[in-house]
């Protein structure tokens, strides 16, 4: 169950909703596509242990959820939890266009213990005029269940939601958080107006530094740098972040620029169409479990791989195995 009561959402979340947080990409086995709960399960703890992440964002858009069955859905949940229980936080994607699918999800990451939920913003671009619809979509939501939940407002739904429309959302009891993936004004604007009613976040790695020193954001809430830009023996978002809070911005700057040739590799090297799949190789180069992508994504071509085992050997990444 919810380690809170839906009062004391928002509290909990300025608490624990703190630090770096990953979006887990969902590893399928290469020959029978099935959900490799094994694999998956030895990330997170590689995660929460060798690279010192705080929470994991589970089966959202990077994990494919759209691919996945609501079975495969929730076992996630459960698989998460049991890895990272008292390791790091979760939060669990209950996105989808069924209101009966995103309340069923929900419940049950309440009742398996997970930390939060996120629920991305409907696709609503057939609406012109689509406030008081999203405002009551994300009331009935919350209504539902105690757990604190985060919006997800990205322009994959057609549209953004504004800054106010946010804010507003941002009065019921258990909305603690959103991942607003925006242009910074809007996000800033956001975090002005919400105060402490909303833990504001967005996917930009490169953006966090500045967040955190401009914005006093608390959370990296959150994409897949936390374990690509990162190994056992080189935790430089790890070790930048904690040098940012602690208010040591030069050495920060200086360890997140020095990420910059690993962006550059994983950047130059993803082909279009195949942001999961290029990720995922980039795993499997890690030492971590990358695993196949299922359909409607496509996987990448031998070419497509050896440009990016070429990058990747040349980034500056240290990826010697270290034991956790």
């Amino acid at each position: 169950m919810a380690h809170y009561n839906r009062a004391d959402a928002k509290d909990y979340a300025r608490a624990t909703l703190r630090g770096i947080w990953a979006a887990a990409l969902t590893p399928f086995c290469p020959d029978s596509f099935a959900f490799d709960e094994v694999g998956f399960a030895g990330n997170l703890r590689h995660w929460a242990g060798a690279l010192g992440i705080d929470g994991v964002f589970v089966a959202g858009k990077q994990g494919e959820f759209f691919a996945m069955s609501m079975a495969e859905r929730k076992r996630s949940f459960e698989v998460a939890v049991d890895a990272l229980k008292g390791r790091a936080g979760t939060i669990m994607s209950c996105s989808d266009q069924n209101m009966d699918n995103v309340v069923a999800l929900a419940r049950h990451a309440e009742a398996v213990g997970a930390d939060f939920i996120v629920v991305h913003a409907p696709v609503l671009h057939f609406l012109h005029d689509r406030d008081e619809t999203l405002y009551q979509y994300y009331k009935y939501i919350s209504e539902q269940v105690n757990i604190g939940i985060a919006l997800w407002s990205h322009p994959d739904s057609g549209y953004l939601m504004s800054p106010e429309l946010c804010a507003r959302i941002a009065e019921l009891p258990n909305i603690v958080a959103i991942k607003y993936s925006v242009p910074r004004e809007m996000y800033v604007r956001l975090t002005r107006l919400a105060g402490d009613r909303l833990i504001v976040s967005t996917a930009s790695e490169e953006e966090w530094l500045d967040n955190i020193i401009e914005l006093d954001w608390q959370v990296y809430l959150c994409s897949s740098p936390p374990y690509l830009l990162q190994t056992a023996t080189d935790r430089r978002m790890r070790d930048y972040t904690d040098a940012a809070f602690a208010g040591d911005h030069a050495r920060a700057r200086d360890l997140r620029d020095s990420l910059e040739p690993v962006r550059a590799a994983l950047k130059a090297t993803r082909p279009g169409g195949k942001p999961q799949a290029a990720q995922k190789y980039w795993q499997d180069l890690l030492g971590q479990t990358g695993g196949a992508v299922r359909r409607p994504m496509v996987p990448l071509t031998e070419a497509e791989r050896a440009a990016i085992r070429s990058a990747f050997a040349s980034c500056g990444l240290s990826h010697k195995v270290a034991a956790e």
